[in-house]
């Protein structure tokens, strides 16, 4: 059920704010799909002409096999594409580097060997993790088996972290992020959780918070969590938003001090929060408010009064939203897609797309596409009322989520890489 607040005020703010970026954002950056959802961390492509329609036989400029078994998205930097992947065993964990035009392997290195992996669940990957670039360097992850930065000129690992101990119980999920001179990560297993932040140039930790919550639960299993925080600047002030199981909370960058912490209840959260016209936006994976709107101010718990909405409709555990002006679009597990109104939470439509849906889906040319796990991409109008606008299938099936290189489309299977050019 979906509990909208009908204030004018929540309103009146909202609509305002979207006007004003409007106005002020012609564009957004995407020169480089650097990070997990891209360089804007929403999953848009700002080029256009990006492909509506493909088949194993239109519109591939390449596909490329790829070794192993993950669900890591590609980055790109430049016109290299960087992506991981780990035995299916857990023993090897490595980094491949793809030329972009030609999808040939450039580099195929093993970053880290493994004797005793943990026990890893049939519907995750001992490299699930997404990495991220930069100019010179990338910064690989697969949980606690190990965290490092390589040279991306030659492949070099320049330094490496093996020492954080967290029992992630069902394998790695949580990707890194980079701001500035910091890389930080989420470690959220049965045992422990925490969050670190490293200097990307040299890994030496600068913080570690624990994080101090009340799951209301001895259960360790309620305590896990797959999210990946974003950086948010609201009312000029710098956030580090890290969701985790029942609660998420904003932490200083530079610093690690506790912001503010919001419950919602929820575990195994996977949805990466999405951050527009100066709401939060939370996925918690489950519960009576495994969505909701959030508005990142205050400090300490934040109280309902701080929350526009809540919703437990067909809301997704793996995937991460995508918005458009003021509609919120997502697809849950079950492959129920939505378009919510994003100032209130009600809902515009709802439509049964089949197959299980696990991969985020992008938003682009004013077209959300959503990738299911056996291997459809429906084509959906960014619009108030469902219109499927085209249906593709290629022979693997998406959990990984897609990036983008220009109007191009960089789409992942079980078994390869694939490039869609219009």
């Amino acid at each position: 059920m979906c509990v909208a607040s009908t204030s004018r005020r929540w309103r009146f703010q909202f609509n305002f704010l979207a006007l004003v970026l409007t106005a002020t954002a012609t564009s957004v950056e995407a020169q480089h799909w650097n990070q997990f959802r891209g360089p804007q961390a929403d999953g848009r492509i700002a080029a256009s002409g990006v492909p509506l329609k493909w088949s194993e036989q239109e519109h591939v400029a390449w596909k490329t096999k790829v070794h192993g078994r993950a669900w890591s998205s590609p980055v790109v930097w430049g016109n290299t594409i960087y992506l991981t992947t780990a035995t299916t065993d857990g023993k090897q964990l490595s980094v491949l580097f793809l030329d972009a035009d030609t999808g040939k392997v450039l580099r195929d290195d093993v970053v880290f060997e493994v004797a005793e992996p943990r026990y890893c669940h049939p519907t995750n990957t001992y490299a699930s993790p997404t990495p991220v670039v930069e100019e010179g360097r990338l910064y690989v992850h697969f949980g606690a088996y190990g965290t490092a930065c390589i040279d991306t000129a030659n492949g070099k690992k320049l330094w490496e972290r093996r020492d954080f101990v967290c029992d992630d119980f069902r394998g790695p999920g949580s990707s890194p992020i980079v701001d500035d001179n910091l890389l930080f990560v989420n470690f959220d297993g049965i045992d422990v959780q925490y969050v670190v932040a490293l200097d990307k140039h040299d890994g030496h930790t600068v913080w570690k918070r624990d994080r101090e919550i009340n799951y209301g639960t001895d259960n360790p299993d309620r305590k896990k969590a797959y999210g990946t925080p974003v950086l948010i600047e609201h009312q000029g002030r710098r956030q580090l938003v890290s969701p985790s199981a029942a609660e998420t909370v904003a932490y200083a960058p530079d610093s690690g001090e506790v912001l503010w912490r919001v419950h919602h209840g929820g575990m195994n959260a996977a949805a990466r929060p999405l951050f527009r016209n100066g709401m939060l936006f939370i996925a918690a994976g489950d519960g009576d408010r495994s969505l909701i709107a959030v508005r990142p101010e205050g400090s300490g718990q934040l109280g309902d009064d701080q929350i526009a909405w809540t919703s437990a409709q067909s809301v997704p555990k793996r995937s991460s939203q995508v918005m458009l002006d003021d509609m919120l679009f997502m697809v849950d597990d079950k492959g129920i897609a939505s378009c919510l109104d994003a100032a209130t939470g009600k809902p515009h439509w709802r439509e049964r797309l089949g197959e299980e849906h696990w991969a985020s889906p992008i938003l682009a040319d004013g077209r959300v596409y959503y990738l299911s796990k056996e291997g459809k991409t429906t084509v959906v109008a960014a619009e108030k009322e469902y219109r499927k606008l085209a249906e593709n299938r290629l022979d693997g099936g998406f959990v990984a989520s897609p990036a983008a290189i220009g109007s191009s489309l960089l789409l992942r299977t079980a078994t390869h890489l694939y490039r869609i050019d219009p």
